[in-house]
């Protein structure tokens, strides 16, 4: 694994912290988890840097050590990788993965230019959005203007904007 420094690692807390704040005061049920490994028989497992089981269905798996086995608590809803280094691996072969393994949406975020890329998986593809569809509402400018604001504001700071954006 490569080395991370504070703007992966800082850009992977804005949007998991976004996405709690989200999902909290639009009251949708979820499960956050980093750096999971996810499996499915006849797949290669896959670790996004966030995963999020979303909605009223999911089970959650057991606390435990093992991979999470995608044909019995099913994929989660919303993966997130943190694209620091590996760009085009991350909207190339991973989102393949991805597609593969059934998650419904897949977002990649560009730290270098604080860009979010958003994909929309279903019938073994996926096509590129601007608004979560598994977060309805949710727009990706939200997300990137939260990114841009981590560059020179502090994490209390940005979490009231959020809550003030997200209570209008």
């Amino acid at each position: 694994m490569a080395a991370l420094g504070p703007l992966h690692g800082r850009e992977n807390s804005i949007v998991s912290t976004l996405v709690v704040l989200f999902t909290t005061l639009k009251n949708i049920r979820s499960a956050e988890l980093t750096n999971t490994t996810f499996r499915k028989q006849g797949s290669q497992d896959c670790q996004p840097d966030i995963a999020f089981y979303l909605g009223s269905s999911f089970r959650l798996p057991p606390l435990e050590n093992a991979p999470i086995d995608v044909n019995v608590y099913g994929a989660p809803q919303l993966t997130i990788e943190i694209a620091s280094t590996t760009l085009s691996d991350d909207l190339g072969r991973k989102r393949l993965l991805y597609e593969r393994l059934g998650v419904q949406e897949y977002w990649v975020v560009d730290v270098s230019v604080a860009t979010v890329f958003a994909f929309a998986v279903a019938d073994g593809g996926s096509r590129q959005i601007r608004v979560s569809q598994v977060l309805p509402g949710l727009e990706m400018t939200l997300v990137e203007a939260a990114l841009q604001r981590s560059r020179t504001q502090e994490d209390g700071e940005i979490n009231r904007w959020l809550l003030q954006v997200f209570n209008d």
